[in-house]
């Protein structure tokens, strides 16, 4: 637990700092870190968090943490650099500092996690072309995914959960055993988190619809290192799009879908004869809802994903979650998730069949507190069941302390 009390600790002692000097230096910051130039044409703006977060769990780590130890102290530094250049250019940049893109017992590193250039021809926002490197399109939890806009401190279930399946090899003996021989970073989820993968992508909205589409050099399961251009080209690109209906300001329904190879290049030898990475593809359908009245705020993704794998088949699964936020003061907000994800049956090599995955639910609580403009502390308790898992339940809390800049 000692993780878990640096960070409250360093809550606890924002707390002590005075509001009203700890919100006016922040003020300064961000207005230093503002400009414009030729009548305002030109703007730009320098913004960021600091993330202190704390980790404590049962073994096997959930989710994406990769640790050996029962907790984590995970600091980021997150800087996005915003620039307008007249109405209808935009590029943004996106940076991180911190011990990996998820979770993990390493050092520090530092990566360029987005870029893009986007051109918006029309005012009226009917049609943007985008193209460099950025979250994928599915969904509606890409959004607000970041720390501050997120009730929780990690994604929901489908972002995160790994399945039995690599992309680095094919399954050995043509079946799945159900049991993760190598670590679990080696294997893949439905959707990476926010897949920043790179290619262009076109968006727009017409009336009560909003579309986007995009073409990108990886998977929506890819991996973190799978999402530069130099990691991975575009011999094998995957094509995704959301097509989205709002019939008023509460309601906001869409429908995504995906397919792409989902293989890495190291994958390769493990093939069959005469196959090619091209051969075998993940495919994905989602439906997304979302409401918002008063107070209460209510999401809710459903995926359908297939797996073609070698010597196999088939392989599909169905995640969903649904998730609440309800803000009880203008600082204070509660937020409930429930996630679920099943795994349809495959050949199991003994000429019957079985589950190529672990059945699993987990159910999320957060709580959160807005001490400024600038500043947010969250606390959240996970507690998780894997059918057939390596224990019957598994527990995790975190917290995660925020400064907005």
């Amino acid at each position: 637990m000692k993780t878990f009390r640096i960070v409250v600790s360093i809550a606890l002692m924002a707390c002590a700092i005075p509001r009203a000097g700890a919100e006016d230096f922040l003020d300064r910051v961000d207005q230093a870190l503002t400009f414009s130039a030729f009548n305002d044409n030109v703007r730009g703006r320098l913004s960021g968090t600091l993330d202190l977060e704390g980790y404590y769990f049962q073994q096997p780590a959930p989710g994406l943490i990769l640790s050996k130890s029962d907790a984590i102290f995970n600091p980021r530094l997150s800087l996005f650099f915003d620039s307008q250049l007249g109405p209808h250019v935009y590029f943004f940049v996106q940076s991180r500092f911190d011990r990996g893109f998820d979770p993990r017992d390493e050092g520090a590193q530092i990566r360029l996690d987005e870029y893009a250039l986007r051109l918006t021809p029309w005012d009226d926002g009917r049609f943007t072309l985008q193209a460099g490197k950025f979250a994928t399109v599915v969904g509606n939890w890409v959004p607000r995914h970041l720390s501050w806009e997120n009730p929780f401190v990690n994604a929901p279930l489908p972002y995160e959960n790994v399945t039995p399946l690599e992309d680095k090899r094919a399954p050995y003996y043509g079946y799945f055993t159900g049991v993760l021989r190598a670590a679990k970073y080696e294997y893949i989820p439905v959707i990476w988190g926010p897949v920043y993968a790179t290619g262009i992508s076109v968006a727009g909205r017409i009336g009560q619809f909003d579309y986007a589409a995009e073409v990108k050099n990886a998977s929506l399961s890819s991996r973190p290192e799978s999402w530069n251009a130099t990691e991975t080209g575009f011999d094998n690109p995957t094509v995704s799009a959301r097509i989205g209906f709002r019939p008023n300001q509460m309601w906001n329904f869409g429908f995504s879908a995906s397919d792409g190879a989902y293989f890495r290049p190291e994958a390769m030898a493990t093939l069959p004869n005469g196959s090619d990475i091209g051969d075998y593809h993940q495919r994905v359908l989602g439906q997304d809802i979302s409401f918002a009245w008063h107070h209460l705020q209510l999401w809710a993704e459903f995926y359908e994903a297939r797996f073609e794998v070698p010597g196999i088949g088939d392989a599909d699964t169905f995640a969903w979650y649904l998730e609440g936020k309800y803000k009880f003061t203008p600082q204070f907000f509660g937020a409930v998730r429930w996630n679920q994800q099943f795994f349809a049956d495959v050949p199991d090599g003994f000429g019957g069949s079985a589950p190529w995955g672990h059945d699993l639910w987990r159910a999320d609580i957060a709580a959160g507190y807005r001490f400024t403009s600038h500043t947010q502390l969250k606390i959240q308790y996970s507690l998780q069941h894997e059918k057939n898992g390596p224990r019957d339940f598994g527990h995790a809390l975190y917290a995660q302390f925020t400064v907005r800049f």
